[in-house]
């Protein structure tokens, strides 16, 4: 069973910046996809960004130009750096990743991180 773990959440000052990493772990044999999302209070999950195997990238009209997606494939991590922080942007912020296993494919979510942005 592929794990996702996410750290580097925390508090930040508007117009701060926070970077989350995100490490699969388990019987990986590929990873394809690779995404962030994220989740406000009363509001559903969207997708922040997400990145392929190839490198090509998808991002949220919202933080265009203010977040970068990448991913590190010998470590299957993916990392979200986020500049120009705006309190619209709290929120638990959730990886995702799916692939192949040697004889199965996946779909896995992180338990999420929180990040918070003061006024």
């Amino acid at each position: 069973q592929v794990q996702l773990v996410e750290s580097g959440g925390g508090l930040v000052q508007a117009g701060g910046s926070l970077r989350l990493s995100c490490a699969a772990s388990g019987s990986i044999f590929s990873i394809n996809g690779m995404g962030w999302y994220r989740q406000a209070p009363g509001k559903q999950r969207e997708l922040v960004a997400a990145i392929g195997s190839g490198g090509s990238t998808d991002y949220a009209d919202s933080v265009k130009g203010r977040f970068t997606i990448s991913r590190d494939n010998a470590k299957n991590t993916v990392y979200l750096q986020m500049n120009s922080l705006k309190p619209k942007d709290t929120a638990v912020y959730f990886c995702h990743a799916e692939g192949s296993e040697p004889q199965a494919e996946f779909s896995s979510w992180g338990q999420g991180t929180q990040v918070t942005v003061s006024s």
